[in-house]
């Protein structure tokens, strides 16, 4: 099974404990009433799934709203992984609002994305990685060098899981023709794309400047799948400070429909400029 991180789970955990009370017709106000020991503000940030849950408050949860010994036990059992550190759970490095992504990634079974300017991280070589970085302008090239080194050990553990992730990733011809690092650096880029390519379940596509307007000019996004259904599927939007986790189903529906049109108009990686290696 793929690993999740705490987050995740507190995510999966807080969902289930909120379908619970709402089927019970209970409010927060109705439990903070029943005297369990839940603050209604702890009881938002459970369900919320910002914070680690004992397996004592879910057992408590779950008798005030009914649930039977089956269900008691597995959401006990669930709590535990609220305080489960995987590898980005522990790093400094990594910001705390991309360590719900990073769990997210390795927990999905289906990823899609498009990026119109740069290579995605989970895609990179390592020269890459460090031309991306140092455009940056890093004030401590070790930390810079660590992040580089997190990005590595991040896409280990994407493509080394069993099973394996569906991936379908749709570029900019602009991320294959910019000579990041150099041309050098560049063709060893796009022989990485085109080898992971080669794999059952990995899909990367170009999409040509000749399609002109498209219907993703306003910027990169990912969509996460699960097979879970108490796991609902997300959009993620990245800036240079923070990210956006867009859940409602209308707005997941929207970013699809956004991806089937980009990915209608673009070609496999491995058909794009097939005697092209990179920038003159």
């Amino acid at each position: 099974m793929p690993v999740t991180g705490q987050r995740v789970v507190r995510r999966a955990l807080g969902r289930r404990l909120t379908r619970l009370r709402t089927a019970s017709g209970m409010s927060r106000r109705d439990v903070v009433e029943a005297r369990l020991g839940i603050s209604e503000p702890t009881l938002h940030r459970i369900e919320t799934g910002k914070v680690p849950v004992t397996g004592a408050n879910v057992r408590a949860l779950c008798w005030l709203y009914g649930a039977d010994q089956g269900i008691t036990d597995a959401l006990a059992d669930l709590a535990l992984g609220t305080s489960q550190q995987e590898w980005w759970d522990a790093s400094p490095v990594i910001p705390e609002w991309f360590k719900l992504y990073v769990g997210l990634e390795a927990s999905a079974s289906r990823m899609f994305g498009y990026d119109g300017e740069v290579v995605p991280g989970e895609l990179q070589t390592p020269e890459y990685a460090r031309a991306v970085f140092g455009a940056e302008q890093p004030a401590d090239v070790e930390v810079a060098e660590r992040h580089i080194n997190l990005r590595m050990q991040r896409q280990r553990t994407l493509f080394a899981r069993t099973p394996p992730i569906r991936l379908v990733t749709v570029l900019g011809e602009g991320a294959l023709i910019r000579p990041v690092g150099g041309e050098q650096v560049m063709k060893g880029q796009i022989e990485h794309l085109r080898r992971l390519s080669r794999q059952e379940t990995v899909d990367i596509r170009v999409l040509p400047f000749s399609v002109g307007a498209h219907a993703a000019m306003a910027g990169a996004f990912r969509i996460l799948e699960f097979d879970d259904p108490d796991d609902p599927d997300v959009v993620y939007l990245e800036s240079h400070v923070g990210a956006l986790y867009l859940e409602e189903q209308a707005e997941v529906d929207e970013y699809r429909r956004i991806f089937d049109l980009i990915a209608r108009d673009s070609v496999p990686v491995a058909e794009f400029g097939e005697s092209w290696t990179g920038p003159a």
